[in-house]
């Protein structure tokens, strides 16, 4: 009888194991040192140099803090393995107007997207379901329009909310916005694990 082995685990390693290169690449090309980066990012040095030697395996909310420090995608510091890469099956698509890219491959469970809404889309269409989602904005200003609440948010901010509540987002008007959303189902929760 043959042996199954978990190759999703295996290709976690690899990618996690490249980062730290990449990150120290990216910081040398901008010609940072790992205290500017600390102040722009409020990571301490310490904890960048575990990083950037592979000491300390990244977390969402680092590399979202390092993404808009370096301007640069996710993608950009989290690149899949070269074999097999999981971006190849999943193709950008329109929604309501808005480029919706999907970042997860499951239909069932936790879905992630890459959402780009251009800058006509102002007018609040509200709608209420099941689930929760979390929204961080890579780039513009998107209005977020939260039952009886109407927030405008920036670059590397980010707003958590249940999916019941009557929700819109959209643009604020002066141009297009650029948003990372994960939406979970009733019963799914997101698993944080922090490491030292």
């Amino acid at each position: 009888m043959g042996r199954v082995e978990d190759t999703s685990a295996a290709d976690s390693a690899v990618v996690l194991d490249r980062v730290g290169a990449r990150l120290k690449r990216l910081r040398t090309q901008r010609r940072m040192t790992l205290t500017d980066v600390a102040d722009a990012t409020g990571i301490s040095k310490s904890t960048m140099s575990r990083l950037e030697t592979g000491q300390r395996r990244p977390t969402l909310e680092l590399l979202l803090g390092l993404s808009h420090a370096y301007r640069v995608p996710l993608d950009d510091l989290v690149a899949a393995p070269e074999e097999g890469d999981p971006r190849i099956r999943l193709r950008p698509g329109r929604v309501k107007g808005r480029t919706v890219i999907p970042l997860t491959r499951e239909p069932a469970g936790m879905q992630a997207w890459k959402i780009v809404i251009p800058a006509g889309k102002v007018d609040p269409e509200l709608r209420a379901h099941d689930g929760d989602e979390w929204i961080y904005v890579l780039s513009g200003r998107l209005r977020l329009v939260l039952g009886d609440e109407d927030w405008v948010l920036g670059p590397g901010e980010i707003a958590e909310f249940s999916t019941e509540v009557p929700h819109w987002f959209g643009s604020c008007g002066d141009g297009p916005a650029e948003i990372l959303s994960i939406f979970s189902r009733p019963g799914e929760s997101m698993k944080v694990r922090v490491s030292d």
